[in-house]
């Protein structure tokens, strides 16, 4: 939150300090499964490829099966890619709607 507060009432009109209040919160872990909002810019389809990238990086799984993943992904349409996805990440992803 910024606010503005003038320190000194006798002073000008032109003569004001500006009183920063930023809020921000100590790092939270995440211990959940990820969410991903298939109704806003986490649901494109490009993302959700990147996505399975860099799951199938963190998951260690060989290059020959991200790219089978990532393949599989795009051989249909949207909801084909969807449904691709939840499968082999689903474990690990929640996708909402």
């Amino acid at each position: 939150m910024l606010c503005a507060t003038r320190v000194n009432q006798h002073e000008s009109r032109t003569n004001y300090r500006i009183k920063l209040e930023v809020m921000i919160r100590k790092k939270q872990e995440n211990y959940g499964p990820y969410v991903i909002d298939l109704t806003g810019p986490q649901g494109n389809a490009f993302v959700l490829l990147g996505y399975a990238k860099q799951f199938a990086r963190q998951l260690k799984l060989e290059d020959a099966e991200m790219r089978k993943i990532v393949t599989e992904m795009q051989k249909g349409d949207y909801e084909h890619l969807v449904e691709t996805f939840d499968k082999y990440f689903g474990e690990f992803v929640i996708l909402e709607r």
